[in-house]
């Protein structure tokens, strides 16, 4: 099983290392990240873990941002001092929330909770159905609710998706605005993802979105788009080298 650590704080992350290996040394720590930004990037550049110890308080913010930046498909174990985030743990794929100073009883219940998801979780082959089914997994539609009325939407005509205060709107190429009942989340698992990309936590653009691509500040990109936006979409830092290799069909 592999693992990453999670954690700011020095004495912390080696205290849980030590559990770790006492209880568990089969688990293979692959690394020990300690802010917002170093997460994001691991994650982004490897393949994800078994497991993630995540503590919620890191140098650079909570580490539920860390959702917000990325796809996040591995198990995860909150290790905090604080009792207040365990329903927002739980809105996220998290397994247990430990209280610091950890209890190593509370990891080995935490890991048994782990082993025994992974024994029974059916086999996931959704990663191979779009290599087997060349695509056609993917809907062509969408359906939005607007007004008492369902209205389908082609996803070949949708510049792009935003996020704002938690609600989805999906807006057309035709300037056309409509309400989404899915988080960019769910929408980007569901899209194809050749088509779509997640560019930060508000915007998910089409290819078809994109005019041409600028510098922007702080070693990220501006997309010029093919027709207005309500604001500059910028794509975050962690995410440039993701976002060139899908611009150039590499992912």
């Amino acid at each position: 099983m592999k693992a990453i650590i999670i954690e700011d704080e020095t004495a912390a992350a080696r205290n849980l290392k030590a559990i770790l290996n006492d209880i568990a040394p089969e688990i293979e720590i692959l690394a020990t990240l300690d802010s917002i930004q170093k997460s994001v990037s691991w994650l982004t550049a490897n393949t994800q873990p078994d497991v993630i110890f995540m503590d919620i308080h890191l140098s650079d913010g909570d580490s539920f941002h860390i959702f917000r930046l990325v796809d996040v498909f591995s198990y995860i174990i909150f290790t905090t001092a604080y009792d207040e985030y365990a329903i927002q743990a739980f809105k996220v794929n998290s397994i247990d929330y430990l209280l610091k100073p950890i209890d190593p009883e509370d990891v080995v219940n935490a890991l048994n909770k782990l082993r025994k998801i992974k024994t029974t979780a059916e086999p996931d082959y959704s990663a191979l159905l779009p290599k087997i089914l060349k695509g056609s997994v993917y809907p062509k539609t969408l359906l939005a609710f607007y007004q008492n009325r369902i209205i389908p939407l082609e996803t070949a005509q949708i510049a792009f998706f935003q996020s704002v205060n938690e609600k989805v709107t999906a807006h057309c190429f035709s300037k056309e605005m409509y309400p989404i009942e899915k988080a960019l989340n769910s929408l980007m698992s569901a899209l194809d993802p050749e088509q779509f990309f997640r560019a930060n936590r508000q915007f998910l653009i089409a290819r078809k979105l994109i005019k041409e691509v600028q510098m922007w500040e702080g070693g990220r990109l501006l997309i010029i788009a093919s027709i207005e936006t309500p604001e500059q979409i910028v794509i975050s830092k962690e995410r440039v080298a993701l976002f060139k290799n899908w611009l150039q069909n590499k992912i």
